[in-house]
Formats: structure tokens, C-alpha cells, sequence
């Protein structure tokens, strides 16, 4: 059954159970004596009144970015940088983690959130901006953002971001560092995104979409 048909029988089967209370006592009664005839009292069709008129409230649902809560606080440790998806193909690879680059001499290290240039960039982890440097050797238009949250050990690396913060600032997760810088000097065509790097701790990097991950939550 497709998701609309369901959305459109929802009503009908809240109906169906409006009456199955109202006259599943009259059933039970008509099977205790069978030549009894029994009617709903006015109180009862009231309530089923009532009952039908009641507003349906239309039911939505929302994809939403949930980070992986390694602590086991109940709270998430990591946020979607840009709240997009991850970049798709286009023609200077996948954004994926472990991608091919340069013809397969070396796998892409981090994730790529696709974002518009200038939008808002949020925090991917809470602790410390502990670097901001350059992207690429002997370039200085595109910088990244270092954060260290010293509780976890985690670090994270968020790329062609032009800096809103300090090193040293304290950060908390989700907040806005700084915003998006175009990708399209460098590599024209190219989706822009920020290129986020996690390395758990020992310093080895990880696949942030497997801590960063989208789940479904249902709005009435």
C-alpha cells in the first residue's frame, strides 16, 4: 500500500474503532440473549458524534540529521555541518568517504556536505578551535576550521569554511563557526560543500556519515 492511500484510510479506520467500542457491548449482550433487542443509549451516540467530528490532524513525516552519541549521555556528539546531504557525483569525483582521487593513489579522507556558498556552517563537534589553517599548500583563499573536544577525543576538520571563530574559542555543537566559501575558482562546476574530516582518538580518520546519519521522525 502506497503511504497516500494509508494517509487517506487513517480517518476510516479511526471511525471503524469508534464503533467497534460503541457497539461491541451490544454484540457481547445480543449473544448473552438473542431475542433482546438492543439499542445505543443517546449518551453513546453522543460520543460517536463527537467522535467523527473530531478534526483529523494530517500526519507528516521529516528526515532529519542525528548524530551518534558516543559518550552514551543521551545526547548527540556530532551535527551535519551545512544540514544537506553528502555530495553526489559530479565531474571531480564522489564526496563520499574513501572515494578515489587522483586516478586512485589516494581515497578522499572525509565527508562532503553539500552547501551554498556564504550560507552558515555549524559546528560538527563541541571543544575548542585548536587550528585554523589553509586547505591546499601555498594557497591562502581557502581555509579549514580545527576543532578538539578534549572529553571524547575526537577531532574534526571542517574545510572551505571562511573562519567565525578564533583558535582558542570555545565552541558547543551545531553553533555557526563561520560560513561557506565557493569552490568554483578552483574547481569550476563543482557542487560546493564543506569537506569534513573526524579522527577518533589515536588520530586515525573515520567516516562521518556513519556518525552523522539520517533518521525519520513523524509530526502530527
Amino acid at each position: 500500500m502506497q503511504s497516500s492511500d494509508a494517509k487517506k484510510l487513517a480517518p476510516m479506520a479511526r471511525a471503524a474503532m469508534g464503533l467497534a467500542l460503541v457497539f461491541a457491548p451490544m454484540v457481547v449482550a445480543a449473544m448473552e440473549n438473542p431475542h433482546a433487542i438492543h439499542r445505543p443509549s443517546p449518551a453513546l451516540m453522543e460520543q460517536l458524534a463527537q467522535l467523527a467530528a473530531q478534526p483529523q490532524r494530517p500526519v507528516r513525516k521529516e528526515l532529519v540529521w542525528s548524530g551518534a552519541d558516543i559518550d552514551g549521555d543521551g545526547a548527540p556528539d556530532f551535527a551535519n555541518p551545512t544540514g544537506a546531504a553528502p555530495r553526489g557525483h559530479d565531474d571531480f569525483g564522489d564526496g563520499r568517504f574513501g572515494a578515489r582521487r587522483d586516478g586512485g593513489s589516494r581515497s578522499h579522507e572525509g565527508v562532503d556536505y553539500v552547501g551554498a556558498a556564504g550560507q552558515d556552517v555549524h559546528a560538527p563537534i563541541s571543544g575548542y578551535v585548536t587550528k585554523i589553517g589553509y586547505a591546499y599548500a601555498g594557497s591562502s583563499d581557502l581555509k579549514f576550521v580545527e576543532i578538539t573536544n578534549p572529553a571524547l577525543g575526537y577531532v574534526a576538520r571542517a574545510f572551505y569554511v571562511k573562519p567565525g571563530v578564533e583558535v582558542g574559542d570555545s565552541v558547543r555543537l551545531g553553533q555557526p563557526i563561520g560560513t561557506i566559501e565557493s569552490l568554483q575558482r578552483r574547481y569550476p562546476g563543482i557542487i560546493n560543500h564543506v569537506h569534513l574530516e573526524v579522527m577518533e582518538p589515536g588520530g586515525e580518520r573515520v567516516n562521518a556519515a556513519e556518525l552523522i546519519t539520517q533518521k525519520t521522525v513523524v509530526r502530527a
